[in-house]
């Protein structure tokens, strides 16, 4: 059985067809997204894709993981700061006209969760809370196999719960949320706020001052870059420990850019979220890396599919 994801961005987007037993993507193809051009032509174009990616081959139907405030059960981004003018655009419904195929569109957090659900380190459970670092902090959660959406079909939006009420404002508007204390956008505003206090930081040596610099410093013993990555787990672990308390789920999935700084993140969060949480959660649950990396997208958008055509009745 195939299925084909679309991991759908404001510059680019990229197709990829799955094999929906093995979760191994045969073939993928990367497009221009090309906005500007309006809504029709980013649907020819995507069409056009699919087609070329599929030739030959007999597929169930196509998700797409897409930013913004989607309405799944329509296919409608109801709001998407990535795509001007997509106000109630019906994405899914004109790109099924297209390939006369079902196409099912997700936020692309949740299709984050759902490729980990299909696919990834959560395969098995059916109580999993995900997060993804990167530009922004995204967030998904499924409980009893189901995904959590809320009552306008947006909730969970995990980075933007508050953690430092007075810290740092978001790009949302607020003040102190997970997204501007642990996303890759906010570790690199806070090197450079560090750069007049700690002017001979390794991170200033790096070629760029991103992400991977702070925690190569932090390795290294560099006291900018160990405050920074101090600050970015004490986010993530009250983050967590709250999540575990709300949903209470058996695996917490970490993906996205700044996962990939590996055990000198996940291993103090780990110790910290043991000492956050209260005795009955202690032992229920564990905190692990996504093993999709640079497949996340694409996985997830397929698992859209798969998630909708294998739902309850």
């Amino acid at each position: 059985m195939y299925v084909v994801g679309i991991d759908l961005g404001g510059t680019f987007f990229k197709v990829g067809l799955v094999d929906a037993e093995s979760g191994k993507i045969l073939r993928k193809l990367e497009r221009e997204t090309k906005v500007n051009e309006g809504g029709d032509s980013v649907i020819q174009r995507m069409a056009d894709a699919v087609e070329e990616i599929t030739e030959g081959i007999e597929y169930i139907g196509v998700g797409i993981g897409s930013p913004g405030s989607i309405d799944h059960d329509k296919g409608i981004v109801r709001f998407s700061p990535n795509f001007p003018g997509w106000v109630n655009f019906e994405l899914g419904g004109l790109l099924s006209n297209k390939l006369n195929k079902p196409v099912f569109v997700e936020n692309d957090a949740n299709a984050f969760v759902l490729g980990e659900k299909w696919f990834g380190a959560g395969k098995g459970y059916n109580h999993i809370v995900a997060l993804t670092l990167g530009t922004g902090v995204g967030g998904g959660v499924i409980s009893h196999g189901m995904l959590i959406t809320g009552h306008n079909g947006i909730g969970t939006e995990l980075g933007h719960v508050i953690i430092e009420p007075n810290g740092p404002q978001c790009g949302c508007g607020n003040y102190g949320c997970l997204e501007a204390l642990a996303s890759a956008t906010a570790i690199r505003r806070m090197a450079l706020e560090g750069q007049k206090k700690f002017p001979e930081s390794v991170i200033f040596q790096s070629e760029n001052v991103d992400a991977k610099s702070v925690f190569e410093a932090a390795k290294m013993g560099d006291g900018l870059g160990k405050a920074i990555v101090d600050r970015v787990v004490n986010a993530l672990s009250i983050g967590i420990a709250n999540f575990i308390h709300i949903f209470n789920p058996e695996i917490i999935v970490v993906g996205g850019g700044v996962s990939r700084a590996g055990d000198i993140l996940f291993e103090p969060i780990r110790e910290k979220v043991q000492h956050l949480v209260m005795p009955s959660f202690k032992g229920t649950y564990k905190i692990v890396q996504s093993p999709l990396v640079e497949e996340a997208g694409i996985l997830g958008a397929a698992s859209v599919i798969l998630q909708n055509v294998n739902k309850p009745k």
